[in-house]
């Protein structure tokens, strides 16, 4: 009896019950919620639910999803595998070596119609605009060292959190990788989870800056773009942007070569495999992996509750500066625009755009601006990539010159 009662208890310390953590819980709660909020209320379900689910696996006790292998030195010298290490450690390496999100950006450009942003330049203005919740927190995250204990951001560290303001995980994940990589983690997983809950952070923040009568304003259909223009734009794109700032060169690239896979309409076959195949498998790799680094002893803290706080305002600056810039054309535009199409500026495609659309036909059943909302909403991505383009510039320079920010750069 006394070896049956050993034999129990020992199982028992090998089973995760025996070696939870407070925080675990907490984490094991939050990632419930991600799951209920992606199933039952369908906010966006393709990044919530693998990005949910690999916070339930990392916070399993001694399931070991992210385990890093460890080496011994063996007779010889040479290093000799000790422990493997966990199967999303591997599939993680994608986010960690920037190799993920230039191919979310071949899927995404594949995908994307960039027409309503050629049909009506003026939205690059927009696009832009919605930049200014990044460097305005940007230089708040920098501002909370002085102000928060246990909070010391660096200057890589404070651009991959303004990039949340973006609302564009890939790129998020990719400067966070080149700057600041010991936040990748926080930082994805905040950008993501924003991301799926655009329903819930542009209206309030858009009705807030309109009146009911903008927000009934009615536009004009736009003009169609000839095929060729369509081919042009994104080689010419590419060159620009990647000879002013050659760090967005990944990114732009990649979001440019899927669009040319597109509209070319000689590689339907590549076209059809990055919009489907290739950003699928991407995502389902992405969401699990950046989800796993969630683990509840990584994130209760000041400095990634500081950094949840600063994704918030990042997003909401982002959609006010987007809706405000629209407001300020029209004091010059014979022909207004429905200033809510600003609020589409950041760069989550096309759930922006959605929501957009949704706003102003509550406002006006006439309203469709769905289309309209798209040139803002592309224009976004081009931006946020430019923006963390910039960023890395900055930071090169900087660090060039011997300027730091916080402990260093």
């Amino acid at each position: 009896m006394e070896i049956l009662s050993l034999a129990i208890m020992d199982f028992l310390k090998g089973t995760s019950f025996a070696h939870f953590d407070w925080r675990s819980v907490v984490m094991l709660f939050v990632a419930c919620v991600f799951l209920y909020l992606a199933i039952k209320k369908g906010f966006e379900p393709l990044l919530l639910v693998p990005i949910a689910f690999g916070m339930l696996l990392t916070n399993i006790p001694m399931g070991n999803i992210m385990l890093e292998p460890t080496y011994t030195v063996g007779p010889d010298g040479l290093p000799v595998l000790q422990e493997v290490g966990g199967l999303l450690y591997y599939i993680y390496q994608g986010d960690h070596l920037g190799i993920f999100p230039p191919l979310i950006f071949l899927g995404i450009g594949a995908m994307t119609d960039f027409g309503p942003l050629i049909a009506n330049p003026k939205s690059l203005l927009l696009g832009a605009a919605a930049q200014f919740g990044v460097f305005l927190t940007f230089w708040g995250a920098l501002l909370l060292n002085e102000f928060v204990p246990g909070v010391n951001f660096t200057f890589g560290q404070a651009a991959s959190i303004g990039i949340i303001g973006g609302a564009d995980g890939p790129t998020a994940i990719y400067l966070s990788t080149k700057m600041a990589p010991e936040l990748l983690g926080p930082i994805a997983v905040a950008a993501y989870s924003y991301m799926a809950m655009v329903p819930l952070i542009i209206p309030p923040v858009a009705k807030l800056l309109t009146t009911k009568k903008e927000r009934q304003v009615v536009m004009t259909q736009l003009k169609p773009v000839k095929k060729l223009t369509k081919i042009l734009f994104p080689i010419v794109n590419t060159l620009i942007v990647s000879f002013i700032v050659p760090a967005a060169t990944p990114l732009i690239g990649m979001l440019m070569l899927g669009n040319l896979f597109k509209e070319c309409g000689v590689v339907e076959r590549l076209s059809e495999t990055a919009q489907n195949a290739l950003i699928n498998i991407v995502t389902i790799f992405l969401g699990v992996s950046v989800g796993a680094t969630a683990s509840g002893t990584a994130f209760i803290n000041a400095q990634t509750m500081s950094i949840f706080a600063l994704g918030i305002f990042a997003f909401a600056a982002a959609t006010a500066g987007g809706v405000l810039v629209a407001k300020l054309m029209n004091l010059f535009l014979k022909e207004k625009i429905n200033p809510l199409i600003g609020a589409a500026g950041v760069s989550a495609v096309p759930m922006a755009a959605r929501v957009v659309q949704k706003m102003g036909q509550e406002a006006n059943p006439r309203n469709f601006l769905l289309m309209h909302a798209m040139g803002p909403n592309v224009a976004g991505v081009i931006g946020t990539a430019v923006a963390a383009g910039v960023m890395l510039t900055l930071g090169g320079v900087f660090a060039g010159l011997g300027i730091g920010f916080g402990p260093g750069i």
